[in-house]
């Protein structure tokens, strides 16, 4: 049984949150709290597999509940966010670089005829995210890095090409953080997130890093020290060194896919120019592009397990021997630098 304790000031909100989990027998609602501070203290009381969390609250926000949460009582979090609101977007994302795992649209009704589609996606997110071990958010500083050596280039390097799920938010922007903001080489980012994010993930990330970050357009050119972010509901790809947004069939049930990206790499003979890395996340997205990356040339990272979220993607690549490196995130954005010109 996962239990379940929601957290939201909106009393339809909770009676949609109900209706959609109920449809599953092996999940339990054990709490339902309309403010920040009780959504803190029934943590503590009822030890939840999994925190269901508005944004916007009274009495402490999401933001400082979330922060609270994870600092005395770590459970995971799922947070909640009109996705058309820029306000909660930000949020929300910063609600992920507290500890919070992911971020979801905020039901405000369910179409009769959506409604099963609904509750089988909130359900099978529900079963991932409940599963993962969080861990303590104390504000402290990183313990100093070991410093790790990376190989010399083979050859130019122009390209950095980047895929994550689960747990994927925040670890893309602790590597962008780390990365210079001259790197040398054009930075592409795919990442599961729900429908309607990605805009808001495009300008978090932009915000909190050196590096210029904007939501993909087809046909703009890879230019250094510009990061481009997958939008929504289309596969990021390169054709002749430009950005290809593409609405074919998704892969791994995810349209955009990370292997969409990586492909499209091998299949305009850019292998040898790229670095690729591989970020914590669920299931196999990524995996057999990266093989097909390393075959061809490309330097190939995934994340080790201790610093993934979900060490899924990273994981099934590594079972294939895809990559030529399995680095904790922290030294990820140090190595990446030493592949490119500087």
């Amino acid at each position: 049984m996962i239990r379940i304790l929601i957290a939201d000031d909106s009393e339809l909100t909770r009676v949609v949150l109900r209706d959609l989990l109920s449809q599953d027998a092996g999940v339990e609602i054990v709490c339902e709290v309309s403010d920040g501070r009780a959504a803190v203290e029934m943590t503590a009381r009822f030890r939840p597999d999994l925190v269901i969390m508005d944004v916007m609250m009274p009495i402490m926000g999401g933001l400082d509940a979330v922060a609270e949460i994870m600092a005395a009582t770590p459970t995971p979090i799922l947070m909640l966010s009109a996705n058309t609101d820029a306000q909660d977007n930000r949020s929300a994302f910063a609600a992920i670089k507290l500890g919070a795992l992911d971020v979801m649209a905020k039901p405000s009704g369910v179409v009769t005829e959506a409604f099963s589609q609904i509750a089988s996606q909130l359900i099978a997110k529900v079963k991932s995210l409940s599963r993962i071990k969080v861990i303590h958010h104390y504000r402290t500083q990183r313990p100093k890095r070991e410093k790790v050596v990376a190989p010399v280039s083979a050859g130019p390097r122009r390209i950095l090409a980047i895929g994550a799920s689960t747990g994927g938010p925040k670890a893309v922007l602790q590597l962008l953080q780390e990365l210079p903001k001259n790197l040398a080489a054009a930075v592409l980012v795919v990442q599961h997130i729900a429908d309607g994010f990605a805009p808001g993930f495009a300008d978090w990330l932009n915000r909190e890093s050196a590096l210029s970050v904007r939501l993909a357009v087809d046909g703009s050119e890879l230019q250094a020290g510009t990061v481009m972010v997958a939008p929504n509901k289309a596969h990021l790809t390169v054709k002749s060194n430009r950005i290809a947004l593409e609405d074919s069939p998704p892969l791994h049930n995810c349209r955009p896919a990370v292997d969409a990206l990586f492909h499209s790499l091998v299949g305009q003979q850019l292998a040898a120019e790229t670095v690729a890395v591989l970020l914590t996340g669920m299931g196999t997205d990524g995996a057999a592009g990266l093989g097909a990356l390393q075959k061809q040339g490309a330097y190939t990272i995934a994340q080790d397990e201790a610093s993934s979220t979900i060490f899924g993607m990273p994981k099934a690549a590594i079972d294939r021997g895809a990559a030529s490196r399995v680095l904790p995130l922290e030294h990820i954005a140090e190595f990446v630098c030493r592949l490119f010109p500087h």
